[in-house]
């Protein structure tokens, strides 16, 4: 299970970068809400471990079991569904006393081990239609579910991943042509009706949100409240910010009028309180892990380690930019945190986890790379 690995195929610069951006998310969850600070800090010491385990933990045998992963999805998200806490309308989590669980978010690694090892043993029949057929309805249990939490971008996260996954599994180009060519005027059809009153595509606070991003004055002291704050304390940060734990009046975030700042709209924080230069640093890291991702997928030596890599890598890219462009205003309001910033320790270790599959995809590099 535990093999003789190179040192030197270690990627050290990928878990500065991750170590990095999760120490400046840690710094500026304790300026928004220092009461969660120490659990975030928590959260990345379980994090690293479980990073550095799942590093030097042969992937392939883990994909073994790759069953025993898909279930445990399941039940967990099946757990929420009828035992779940609801908050704020949605019930997404497990209530575990010491903390509560998110099982969307391990449900997000546990699909792409589960494809990784699929795609891996039946690659020279992907192509088919029974294949595909498979693939797709493996999928919509766990998509389905998360959508009645209700969770629609997360639903549509586990959509993009996989395709990304079936893309870097070897999918023929005109699957994908015909796909493109039944989903974008499926996704106009589908925009049409939701903005329609009295659609039932989308609940009435799922439709509100996606109205709000259309017209925001018209929402601006309910939906888009949060979100039209958000711009202008990303905008009063100016060049370098108000500078962290701050005591300056005009501050959006002194004044409360960021409802839980720690989590969906950390980058609002990371604008006010450090400026364009911090924001900026916030998402040069962010786009560098996902490279970094990528780029072991390319070493890999088998196709399960390609889709791991480059899966994993964009989920963090994807999620990191629908988590900005919420906090930006050029996006309806996701409900999604930010990797690696934003605090929640579901999302935290769950992420940990992914990047330890990368780092041991990279410590198994093809023989040729393996200088």
């Amino acid at each position: 299970m535990f093999r003789k690995y190179k040192l030197k195929n270690f990627n050290f610069f990928l878990v500065f970068l991750v170590v990095t951006l999760n120490i400046i998310g840690i710094l500026v969850i304790g300026s928004a809400e220092k009461s969660v600070q120490n659990k975030q800090i928590l959260g990345m010491a379980l994090g690293i471990v479980l990073m550095l385990i799942f590093a030097f933990l042969d992937y392939s045998v883990v994909l073994r079991f790759y069953w025993v992963g898909y279930l445990f999805m399941m039940v967990t998200l099946v757990l929420v569904y009828r035992f779940g806490e609801t908050v704020n309308g949605a019930k997404r989590w497990l209530d575990l006393q010491i903390f509560q669980f998110q099982p969307s978010d391990l449900a997000k690694i546990l699909l792409i081990l589960f494809y990784a090892q699929f795609i891996m043993k039946y690659k020279e029949r992907l192509n088919t239609f029974r294949t595909l057929f498979f693939a797709v309805v493996f999928a919509l249990p766990p998509i389905i579910l998360v959508y009645k939490q209700p969770d629609l971008s997360t639903t549509i996260l586990l959509g993009l991943i996989l395709c990304i996954i079936l893309f870097v599994g070897g999918i023929n180009w005109r699957i994908i042509a015909g796909v493109f060519a039944i989903a974008v005027p499926a996704m106009l059809i589908f925009l049409s009706i939701i903005m329609q009153e009295g659609q039932t595509l989308l609940t009435a606070y799922q439709r509100s949100r996606v109205m709000a991003f259309f017209d925001p004055e018209a929402y601006a002291e309910t939906i888009a409240y949060q979100q039209l704050n958000s711009v202008i304390a990303i905008g009063s940060g100016q060049l370098w910010g108000k500078g962290l734990n701050n005591n300056v009046i005009t501050s959006v975030k002194n004044g409360n009028f960021l409802p839980e700042p720690q989590t969906d709209f950390i980058f609002a924080v990371v604008g006010e309180e450090l400026g364009f230069i911090g924001s900026a640093v916030v998402i040069v890291l962010l786009i560098l892990i996902a490279i970094c991702c990528v780029s072991c997928a390319r070493y890999a030596k088998d196709v399960a380690g390609m889709i791991i890599a480059s899966s994993v890598g964009a989920l963090i890219g994807i999620q990191g930019f629908m988590n900005i462009a919420v906090a930006t205003l050029l996006m309806p309001n996701t409900g999604l945190t930010l990797p690696f910033v934003s605090y929640g320790l579901s999302s935290l270790v769950s992420l940990y986890i992914g990047i330890g599959f990368v780092l041991n995809v990279g410590l198994q590099r093809r023989s040729q790379y393996n200088l």
